[in-house]
């Protein structure tokens, strides 16, 4: 039986702060089983969530020293995190945060450099796994449907509500993935205008009115009709929808109430029921779930016997952490941890390279 004790860590494009899991990651069999020990989110201080925020439009110089900054930061978090709660790790496993992504251009990139991780915290360090996918032709993008697959494979569907939503379901054997579109990531914006880091609970959408001229826009985006594999992030967010959402002249209220219709009506669309399936599951996490307007405007459009399952708080906030554990200690069995199913590269991989203090 092959055990570990791994940290994995998670930045996404919400921007609300760097989430840390140490879990224990076991293979008794042909199968794999997890169990979350200590969780923690450190949030971004206003200094971090708009230096990474603006690092879009750095000059290669400039993001190579963030590069740095951002990994010495990470290597600080984990440091501390390990020395407040008395744990024994076997290596580190780290998303980074993502500041570029166009695979179609075969470009990805992540910062947060695992060698300082792996020098401050004296600790063997995973990271950069998106990278050798696009340079076989994918995606890059979503990683998480390996762990969807090998942790979560009893749900028909595994939807994460994250800055972007995304979608993970099996296909006759093949696991199918991809990003549905906006979510937090609009949400987070908007609420931002009215001084919050976010809509807590969908408050203040669910006093809004819906704008039926902006929710038609949002729904018109060239993204949705592309077909899958497809995967997007923070530049397309910056360059179509903000400025889409920015000329409207509705109050933030109206706004994000059509927005969280938006986001609804996209993802319903994907959740249909499974054939022979007298109940078809869904397991949602991600920051979403707690939007107790977006989850009823979700139920409300969703076919009869499709389901949501909301898991425990650990799973919510952290399965995605737990998922770039996994990949981690995939990436150190010489396992594919990638699929090309999901990303629609040449060829699965097992992606990710290994830092060593």
């Amino acid at each position: 039986m092959t055990n570990y004790k791994v940290i994995g860590l998670m930045s996404g494009t919400s921007l609300d702060g760097l989430d840390m899991v140490y879990c224990h990651i076991a293979n008794p069999g042909d199968y794999w089983t997890y169990k979350i020990i200590k969780s923690h989110t450190v949030p971004y201080s206003p200094k971090w969530q708009e230096k990474l925020k603006q690092a879009i439009f750095l000059s290669p110089e400039e993001l190579a020293i963030l590069h740095i900054r951002y990994g010495q930061w990470l290597g600080d978090q984990v440091a501390d995190f390990i020395t407040t709660n008395k744990l024994e790790v076997d290596f580190i496993s780290s998303h980074g945060h993502t500041v570029h992504h166009q695979p179609d251009q075969r470009i990805t990139v992540q910062i947060g450099h695992g060698q300082h991780i792996a020098d401050i915290t004296g600790i063997e360090t995973v990271c950069d796994f998106r990278v050798q996918d696009v340079n076989l032709g994918g995606q890059g993008a979503p990683l998480v449907p390996i762990g969807d697959q090998l942790l979560f494979g009893d749900f028909d569907y595994c939807l994460n509500l994250g800055g972007i939503s995304n979608i993970s379901y099996d296909d006759n054997g093949e696991r199918i993935a991809f990003d549905v579109g906006i979510a937090n990531m609009l949400l987070n914006y908007l609420a931002g205008i009215m001084g919050y880091p976010y809509d807590d609970q969908g408050k203040n959408a669910a006093r809004g009115k819906r704008d039926p001229k902006l929710l038609d826009s949002l729904n018109a985006l060239p993204y949705y009709r592309q077909k899958p594999p497809k995967s997007t992030g923070y530049e397309w967010f910056h360059k179509e929808i903000k400025p889409l959402v920015d000329k409207n002249n509705s109050n933030i209220p109206d706004k994000l109430h059509t927005a969280v219709i938006h986001i609804a009506q996209q993802i319903a669309v994907q959740l249909v029921p499974k054939p022979g399936k007298e109940v078809t599951s869904v397991l949602v996490t991600g920051g979403g779930t707690y939007n107790s307007f977006l989850m009823e405007e979700l139920k409300n459009r969703l076919a009869d016997g499709v389901q949501l399952f909301i898991p425990d708080d650990s799973l919510i906030s952290y399965k995605e952490a737990l998922v770039f554990a996994l990949m981690g200690v995939l990436r150190k069995e010489g396992q594919i941890n990638i699929l090309q199913s999901v990303t629609g590269a040449m060829e699965d991989s097992s992606s990710g390279v290994i830092f060593n203090p």
